[in-house]
């Protein structure tokens, strides 16, 4: 039977070292784009070797990486094997993040420590669970001798741009095929659905004419108008289909981004514009699609001289639970109970992960790591990012223990 006070007491002896270690991770940028990302992978090798861990490089294609929009992608993959006939669990965090924006109090790539938080980009999302995991890992084979299975530890670099190139390409390479997974997630919830996204580029094509004389022309930018009011009518009766997914509500569009036109004189002959849809778990991805394009077809259809392309630019399925998760599920409540003093709700997340990829192959899997109850609270994608200490050591044990009862470790 596992002494867990003898693996929290290791991660209480450890802890200051996990801490230098994530700071080391945030120190180096892995802003996405520009997407430049295997120098991380190289410097969290030379970390993971100091533990006598041995990282695998599987860096993906130049040109593949290039023709995607990025620069560079190394995966890491850590293979630790214990005997036949046990789970064989995998861990998977991401190291790719956004650029960090304006208004920080704190270096983004700092690693400081502030207040019992440690700030910085990725520190929370998902860079503090390369520690955790890592550490984890560390107090188990230090405290523990599991009896069967294996553990695998995968560090990726393709969350932002739809895990196609990090989970979804050692995935599709034969690399791996764990029986099950927990991916960079919070702390006081373990996830067991997330919503599916849609995103498009819709190119709106007019006539470009002089602004003195716009009768010749015809305005792309009002036609893009007009789309626009029939997306945002629908996101409205978006609002009626409700998710029977806890911690998921309903369906919604966004437009992030529109550019067009050449100048305040011109009548605009093009707009460009990009939404995403984000889906339930309980919606058809095909359906969905083929929804939108049919929303803006019949806007601009009535609209003489107007063309318009639209693009898929991502579509990432929904996570939905899989029979066999229940063991890593109850695991992490028990534990998670334990040492956080309140219950660990089993729900669903209205993001997206690259999580679905690992779901999509067969592979039962839940989100859980270090991190607040909240994106809002961590301040991922926001200025001034960071993790509280205490979650990353109190959700650095639930992991730990979680594994000793997967793998029916017994101290020695």
């Amino acid at each position: 039977m596992t002494d867990y006070a003898r693996l929290d007491a290791w991660i209480d002896a450890h802890f200051d070292e996990e801490v230098r270690f994530l700071q080391e991770l945030v120190r180096v940028p892995t802003d996405t784009p520009p997407g430049n990302n295997a120098p991380h992978a190289v410097r969290t090798a030379e970390l993971l070797e100091g533990y006598g861990l041995r990282a695998e490089a599987h860096p993906v294609p130049v040109q593949d990486v290039r023709d995607y929009g990025l620069e560079s992608i190394t995966n890491l993959i850590v293979r630790r094997e214990y005997g036949a006939g046990g789970p064989r669990i995998a861990l998977n965090a991401h190291g790719d993040v956004v650029p960090p924006g304006d208004g920080w109090q704190h270096d983004p790539y700092g690693g400081e420590i502030d207040g019992g938080a440690l700030y910085g980009r990725a520190a929370a999302v998902s860079k503090s669970d390369f520690a955790s995991f890592t550490f984890a890992l560390r107090a188990l084979e230090a405290v523990a001798k599991p009896g069967r299975g294996a553990i695998e530890l995968h560090f990726t670099y393709d969350e932002e741009f739809g895990g196609l190139l990090g989970p979804g390409w050692l995935l599709a390479q034969g690399l791996t095929k764990p029986d099950l997974l927990i991916a960079a997630g919070f702390s006081y919830e373990v996830v067991t659905a997330h919503n599916g996204c849609l995103q498009m580029e819709v190119t709106v094509h007019g006539k470009m004419a002089h602004a003195a004389i716009p009768a010749t022309g015809v305005d792309a930018l009002q036609a893009a108008v007009r789309i626009l009011g029939a997306l945002y009518a629908q996101n409205a009766r978006y609002q009626d289909i409700r998710s029977q997914v806890p911690g998921i509500s309903h369906p919604y569009l966004n437009v992030g981004r529109i550019e067009g036109g050449t100048n305040t004189n011109v009548v605009p002959g093009k707009v460009v514009f990009k939404l995403d849809r984000r889906m339930i778990p309980e919606e058809n991805a095909a359906e969905v699609e083929a929804d939108i394009r049919r929303i803006i077809s019949d806007a601009a259809a009535s609209l003489p001289g107007i063309t318009v392309d639209i693009k898929r630019l991502l579509l990432a399925n929904s996570m939905r639970p899989l029979p066999g998760s229940e063991p890593l599920v109850q695991a992490i409540q028990k534990h998670g109970e334990a040492l956080f003093g309140q219950p660990i709700p089993a729900m669903g997340t209205p993001l997206y992960t690259d999580v679905r990829l690992y779901a999509e192959a067969g592979i039962p899997g839940v989100i859980y790591g270090a991190g607040p109850r909240s994106v809002l609270e961590s301040h991922a994608k926001r200025n001034d990012e960071r993790v509280e200490l205490e979650d990353l050591r109190r959700a650095t044990k639930v992991i730990a223990r979680t594994l000793a009862d997967l793998l029916e470790a017994a101290c020695v």
